[in-house]
């Protein structure tokens, strides 16, 4: 699955952007705060308008403080997926109960340097997991490689029927880094600049799906 981030997009044409990528399997919104992360873009308003203009999936990635409070809400005004951040919350399962019983999907995302051992027994009650391969706060930035390990922990527990859910990733990924992600049992690809800094987002998508199956052909 590919799922484009906004927050690479134009701003002032969110509803436009949106359709540039219409064959996604996901969009993906990040929302940030300015405490849990140094920088601050948008929030549930926005949300809510785009879930009017738009039929794709979408994946809020929430870097915030407090997500038990903030986080149920957007599951409620519609969006499919709502993940928040391990590191922001001493109760997470509680946290993704709420968002499931909200009506979203519930993932449970992990900073670069945040080992994965330590929730591994958490992860049976998310759908999602989201590992970030940069640093959260800023698109743009370059692939950490080594958070793959976590990918292929986790992907060798989904293959063995012991978790069931997504692993998604998230920074720097591109038409070469795609690669290396698809290796260690990505489900899903978060693009920003990869996509938005195209000439053409839609076909960019594409062309990365297409990194993908081939991959997957050689496995």
């Amino acid at each position: 699955m590919i799922a484009p981030s906004i927050l690479s997009a134009d701003f002032a044409h969110l509803a436009h952007e949106a359709q540039a990528v219409a064959s996604a399997d996901w969009l993906h919104v990040d929302v940030m705060d300015n405490h849990f992360v140094p920088n601050l873009t948008l929030g549930l308003p926005v949300v809510q308008s785009l879930l009017k203009t738009t039929d794709i999936p979408l994946d809020c990635h929430l870097m915030i403080e407090d997500p038990g409070r903030w986080a149920p809400p957007y599951a409620e005004a519609g969006a499919y997926n709502v993940t928040f951040h391990a590191e922001a919350t001493d109760d997470p399962v509680a946290v993704a109960r709420d968002i499931q019983a909200a009506g979203g999907k519930a993932g449970l995302s992990v900073k670069p340097n945040t080992p994965i051992e330590p929730y591994l027994e958490l992860l049976r009650h998310f759908d999602t997991l989201l590992v970030m391969s940069v640093e959260p706060g800023f698109g743009g930035q370059s692939f950490i490689p080594h958070v793959l390990d976590k990918a292929r922990t986790v992907r060798r527990l989904v293959d063995a029927g012991e978790l069931r859910l997504v692993v998604e990733i998230d920074g720097g990924i591109n038409m070469d880094t795609i690669e290396q992600a698809a290796e260690a049992g990505i489900d899903c690809f978060v693009a920003g600049s990869a996509v938005y800094g195209t000439e053409d987002p839609g076909a960019t998508v594409e062309k990365l799906r297409q990194r993908v199956v081939a991959v997957e052909a050689r496995l």
